[in-house]
């Protein structure tokens, strides 16, 4: 059964084994650097659908049966689906599972999605309330300016501190048995607010979240930042990352050499104009699923702390003139020797 260390540190007693996993992108996505990993890259935006949120729906409801296929499993298998998405109400993986019939939970957690699936569908199996869970998130581009920002119609110039919102969905299988990478302990951050107003500084506002849930994690459990060989966040992108680099070396932490961002990963943020890099929920869901897993299943990367961070904010608030409170969660992947 999963224990409890220090005051956010969940260890879990039985580690889920990572099966495998999948991940579909967009076009832009497919012409940066990690083109290769990825399981397909679809060259519309609409993927063959008549709206945008049907078209990341799609991306959701794809990607889970590529990981199905790969993993040689049926849907049958999957005793929860933890899904969910930038749209409002999660209705793109709502949409997605309707016909699914498997038991379904909707999250959010903003751009800190996929780490909340992982930690949850995790801590279900080493609970014993589940064998299998399917841990996935999505976004893309044009459903979340649509809803966040403007109608791409109205062509709004971007700021030096914005970014792009990943085009893709990423599906993570655990089980209770298997081989692959285990994960081994779940820290759950705490709401951190800094008073940052701009929502087109989503790295600025988030990256104080990201330092406090790396702190309170090697707090907890007692390690150092060597003991991982990558710490990744998604996604601060570069203007986030220099910020989180500075607040992490200000408490006594240096991530130089062992520290990498989701954002700044998926994009060539100098031939791209992606500005300060890539965001949204499926940039860390893409990268993990695909480039991530893909290293530890070739033991390059035997350890691996995974601190996705989330912007909690709606344009409701911010035209309110609020503050954008801020997430970060973290997952340990581990390779254990057998």
């Amino acid at each position: 059964m999963s224990t409890r260390t220090g005051k956010q540190t969940v260890v879990l007693s039985n580690p889920p084994v990572v099966i495998g996993g999948a991940a579909i992108v967009g076009k832009k996505e497919g012409d940066g650097p990690l083109a290769r990993y990825f399981d397909q890259i679809i060259d519309d935006e609409y993927f063959g659908e008549k709206t945008f949120e049907k078209a990341e729906s799609r991306l959701l409801r794809d990607t889970l049966a590529k990981t199905l296929e790969k993993c040689g499993k049926s849907a049958q298998d999957i005793d929860f689906i933890i899904s969910g998405d930038l749209q409002n109400q999660c209705t793109a993986a709502s949409y997605a599972f309707r016909d699914v019939q498997v038991s379904f939970i909707g999250i959010y957690g903003a751009c800190s999605t996929m780490a909340e699936s992982l930690a949850l569908g995790a801590m279900l199996i080493d609970g014993g309330a589940a064998e299998m869970t399917a841990c996935m998130t999505s976004s893309h581009f044009c459903s979340a300016e649509r809803q966040f920002r403007y109608p791409l119609e109205f062509g709004s110039q971007r700021t030096p501190t914005s970014q792009w919102t990943v085009t893709g969905a990423g599906c993570i299988l655990l089980g209770k048995q298997g081989n692959g990478p285990r994960i081994t302990h779940v820290t759950c951050g705490a709401i951190i607010d800094m008073g940052i107003k701009d929502a087109n500084n989503m790295g600025g506002a988030m990256a104080p979240a990201a330092c406090d849930t790396i702190l309170r994690h090697l707090q907890d459990t007692g390690r150092s930042l060597d003991y991982y060989d990558l710490v990744l966040t998604g996604d601060l992108g570069s203007f986030g990352r220099s910020i989180l680099t500075r607040l992490l070396k200000d408490n006594g932490v240096d991530p130089e050499g062992r520290y990498e961002d989701c954002g700044c990963m998926i994009f060539d943020l100098e031939r791209q104009d992606v500005v300060c890099g890539g965001s949204g929920c499926g940039c860390s869901a893409t990268v993990l699923s695909a480039y991530i897993l893909e290293l530890m299943n070739q033991k390059k990367l035997n350890r691996v702390l995974l601190v996705a961070t989330g912007a909690l904010h709606s344009p409701t608030w911010i035209q309110q003139g609020e503050s954008i409170p801020c997430i970060a969660h973290a997952v340990s992947l581990e390779n254990i020797p057998e």
